[in-house]
């Protein structure tokens, strides 16, 4: 965690989403997303405020990117969990490999964002995610659509590398002037995964490589 409580994997994701996305705009994101920030990891909220604030001008962009940004932060997320962590998210029964994909997903929330945490309620057939203090929802005017897509993106990621597929919905979003960020989760019968896009090595990895 850096500077605002601003986690580096999520600084890392929204840059890379931008570079995917919006290549033509990327010079323009990194008068806040420095590279010699990025490698050292001191992106505060401050630039990350900017940056959202930006990104949510540029039609579909902001989701587009946010929800790229989402996938990365999972599949960097599950890569650095232990390996006997990772092989029972692989191979316990279903039920348990749904609570420990939970348990991942609480993870990736706190680390993406200090001041945000994760409330997860079992349900039958799956859950329902409560984010608290989602570092993309503070807007001063409503959005139209939900803000928090990055954690949408996320938690569909983390459950189809544990082999769980599932339908995913934003209920409410505090962005779109509702009380809270809640996301439902069904899963769905087992079946194959999506074909996924191309990894992207973790930056913490390769700093300390």
């Amino acid at each position: 965690m850096r500077d605002g409580g601003i986690g580096r994997v999520l600084v890392a994701a929204l840059h890379q989403g931008i570079a995917d996305l919006l290549p033509a705009r990327q010079e323009f994101y990194e008068s806040w997303f420095s590279p010699a920030g990025l490698r050292a990891g001191r992106i505060g909220l401050a630039p990350l405020t900017a940056v959202l604030s930006f990104l949510r001008r540029e039609g579909d962009g902001y989701a587009r990117v946010t929800s790229r940004a989402g996938e990365y932060a999972a599949d960097w997320t599950v890569d650095r969990i232990s390996g006997l962590r990772r092989a029972g998210l692989r191979i316990l029964p279903r039920p348990l490999r749904a609570r420990l994909a939970l348990a991942v997903v609480r993870d990736l929330v706190r680390q993406t964002y200090g001041g945000s945490r994760a409330v997860v309620r079992m349900r039958r057939g799956g859950a329902t995610v409560d984010i608290r203090s989602s570092i993309f929802c503070g807007v001063r005017e409503p959005a139209p659509a939900p803000l928090c897509g990055f954690y949408k993106a996320a938690f569909a990621r983390v459950l189809a590398r544990c082999d769980l597929p599932a339908a995913l919905e934003i209920t409410s979003c505090r962005g779109t002037g509702s009380s809270g960020c809640f996301v439902a989760i069904t899963l769905m019968p087992a079946e194959s995964i999506p074909g996924e896009p191309a990894m992207v090595p973790d930056p913490a990895s390769e700093a300390s490589a």
